[in-house]
Formats: structure tokens, sequence, C-alpha cells
């Protein structure tokens, strides 16, 4: 395998399936299959959850509450999400470990770097949840900075599209798709690949991206062997 330890950024959005809000048990199972293919190979896998299938603080303003409040929510959201992935991983028969930013001992552990890496060693598949623990910041830039704090070699950023376009290949036809990108010419371009924080915290760790299908079976596994799927983005 190309990669050992890596980061997986899973949006909210992703775990809706064919549904308009909430959770698709389905799949989650779908992924759940892929993830074990993993496993099975070794990989160490951290897991970075999103929330915008339940909640969006980005959206608080629209309903008259609070921005700060709004990103809480937002965060509670993707322990929700971490949950329910966590259930269906276990029902599977793979150890987890769901870490939170917002300490909810209750529920999960509370994020501490070492401990991560120790479960990681260990083999099990480790979940982000709560975002950073701070508002203003994206599911993004949770993973970027979890992919620098644990050492992961690369980060997967798995999407509906197969990769980076020049445009919106759902609204404009003539897109062109990318197979690499330098950091760079990115910016340059005005890609939408992360939010600026993130990129830039990759850029600057030396972490590449891939974004790639989330939905086509088999992709992860293809990522982790070298072969050309989706738009790697990387310092060189």
């Amino acid at each position: 395998m190309k990669y050992k330890r890596i980061v997986l950024k899973l949006s909210g959005e992703s775990l809706m399936g064919k549904k308009q809000f909430g959770i698709d048990s389905a799949r989650i199972e779908q992924y759940t299959e892929e993830i074990a293919e993993l496993v099975e190979n070794n990989i160490e896998l951290a897991i970075v959850i999103g929330g915008g299938n339940i909640y969006r603080g980005l959206d608080a303003s629209e309903s008259g509450i609070e921005r700060v409040q709004g990103d809480y929510m937002g965060m509670l959201s993707t322990v929700i999400n971490g949950l329910a992935l966590q259930s269906i991983l276990e029902k599977s028969g793979i150890d987890t470990r769901l870490l939170s930013s917002i300490k909810m001992e209750q529920i999960c552990e509370v994020f501490i770097r070492r401990r991560a890496i120790r479960h990681l060693e260990r083999g099990r598949v480790v979940i982000f949840a709560a975002g950073t623990g701070n508002p203003f910041f994206t599911t993004d830039t949770a993973a970027s900075l979890k992919a620098i704090e644990i050492g992961a070699e690369i980060i997967l950023k798995g999407t509906r599209v197969d990769g980076v376009y020049s445009a919106d290949p759902e609204k404009d036809p003539s897109a062109v798709r990318y197979d690499k990108l330098t950091f760079d010419e990115a910016y340059k371009n005005g890609l939408n690949i992360m939010d600026m924080t993130a990129f830039t915290l990759c850029q600057e760790n030396d972490i590449p991206i891939i974004v790639f299908d989330i939905n086509k079976k088999g992709n992860i596994l293809k990522v982790l062997k070298g072969e050309q799927v989706g738009t790697l983005v990387s310092s060189s």
C-alpha cells in the first residue's frame, strides 16, 4: 500500500444517501464494506465526520440563532453522525473509538493526541467528531488539524464527484477535471477544494489531499494502492 495512516473526510451530506435529511443506514453500510477492506489491509484509518445532514452552523443566521450557538449545534450534529457510524462499524466487527473535541464522557472519549495515535496503532478505526471544538471553523479544518496531529500521510476527501473540476460539473458540462494540482495552482484558479484555513494548513504542513468519488465502490482501496483516482492536490 502507498499509504499507511490516512484521514478520511466524510461530509454529513454523504450520510444522507438518497434521503433529503438525516442518516441513511444503507449508505453507512456501504461505507462500512469499504472501511473493512482497509482494516484487513492494516491501514490506520481516522475518519473526520461532518454534520450538514442534520444542522449547519452557517445556516444559523437565517433562523435567528446566534452564529456561535449555531456552530456548536453543528458540532453536536457531527457527534450524532459519529455515533451512527460507530454503531454500524462495530455491528460489522470493526473495532472503533469515537473521539470528540468537546467533552462528553458519557458517550465518547475526549480527543487526546497520544491516545488517538495509540488507538490507530492497535488497529482501531478512530472517528473524530465535534470538529475543532471551536466555533467559526469547519470540519475541513478539523480534518487538516487532526491529520497533522496524528501524523497522517494524506487526507482523502470523499465527495459526490470524481475529482476537482475547473467549474461545477453538475452545472457546467464543459468543466475540465484535473488529475493533479499543486496547492498554488488550486489557489490561483480559485478552486473550491477546502475552506482556506484547512487548505493553508495542508499546504504549510505538506499534507496532500485526494478528492474522489466516495460512492464508487472500491475507490478508497484504489487510492491507497496508488492508482489514479480523483484529483491529487500536493505541494509539487
